[in-house]
């Protein structure tokens, strides 16, 4: 019997509308056969982060290196600050192949691309109820300076225009009820595992 392909899971949302969090306790969830794809970066990794973990940091000659190779399945320059981020095509095709569904944490650009090579792609947009709670949570952070605060805003009010081209959207002022609604939707589009409690 063939091996079932599996899914591709494309997650966006604006800077601070807190997708990482949400993303990481659903695969905490859902270990098999959900995986994260993990994306490249050219920024530097914050504290705690790990290479191939977090991101695969690579530097901007590397990744320039490898988009013109066209190793990358949707590649964009983020926030126009010289940062970029992308999703390697080989390691998700792999992980499709092997009947795991890939999670993309991604942004509205490269869901867009996404989606024209994946056109059955579950597509999930999380936003905070208001954005005075998103700058609230980018200033929480205490993580950048107020130029930085100020580019994810403008960011974010691009992305939450394009919220609407998104199969299901997600209000995440209760983590664990966004967590849940996350594994509802992915349960009601075929996946063969429901979530637990645990």
């Amino acid at each position: 019997m063939a091996q079932q392909r599996g899914k591709v899971i494309v997650i966006s949302g604006p800077s601070g509308s807190g997708k990482t969090t949400l993303v990481k306790r659903v695969l905490k969830r859902r270990p098999i056969p959900l995986v994260l794809s993990i994306s490249a970066t050219t920024r530097a990794p914050r504290e705690g982060e790990i290479d191939g973990v977090d991101y695969h940091f690579l530097s901007s000659d590397e990744f320039v290196r490898r988009r013109a190779r066209g190793d990358f399945l949707e590649s964009f320059e983020v926030y126009s600050a010289g940062t970029w981020y992308g999703t390697l095509k080989d390691k998700l095709e792999s992980d499709l192949n092997s009947g795991q569904s890939a999670v993309l944490e991604i942004d509205v650009q490269g869901t867009l691309a996404v989606l024209e090579h994946y056109p059955d792609a579950v597509t999930i947009f999380v936003r905070p109820r208001s954005e005075e709670e998103l700058e609230r949570r980018l200033r929480g952070r205490g993580t950048e300076v107020d130029a930085a605060i100020q580019r994810r805003l403008e960011g974010a009010r691009r992305e939450l225009a394009f919220a609407d081209r998104y199969q299901y959207e997600i209000i995440n002022d209760d983590v664990e009820k966004a967590v849940q609604q996350i594994c509802e939707i992915l349960t009601q589009a075929g996946e063969s595992h429901s979530c637990s409690k645990n």
